[in-house]
């Protein structure tokens, strides 16, 4: 996961609608199941994809009163303790 492109798609999510980004999950999930896909393309996708469910959840912290900062660290300390697990 790349923090600047989570705290990019937060801002997009803020401006306009946590809806294309579902959208847009929901179309790289189906790409996926190609299967002329290559394995780094697939990684692409995924990582894309971790991103964008990445931005989702800091969107929603957000929404329940965090500041964006706190949010992205809060979320990212998550994944690199899960990581670490």
């Amino acid at each position: 996961m790349k923090l600047p492109v989570i705290k990019h798609l937060t801002g997009f999510i803020a401006e306009n609608d946590e809806d294309y980004v579902l959208e847009t999950i929901e179309t790289l999930e189906s790409i996926t199941e190609v299967s002329s896909l290559k394995d780094e393309e697939l990684d692409v996708i995924g990582e894309l994809i971790s991103n964008l469910y990445g931005a989702l959840e800091v969107q929603k912290s957000i929404k329940e009163g965090k500041p964006q900062k706190e949010a992205l660290n809060e979320f990212m300390q998550r994944v690199v303790g899960s990581i670490d697990k």
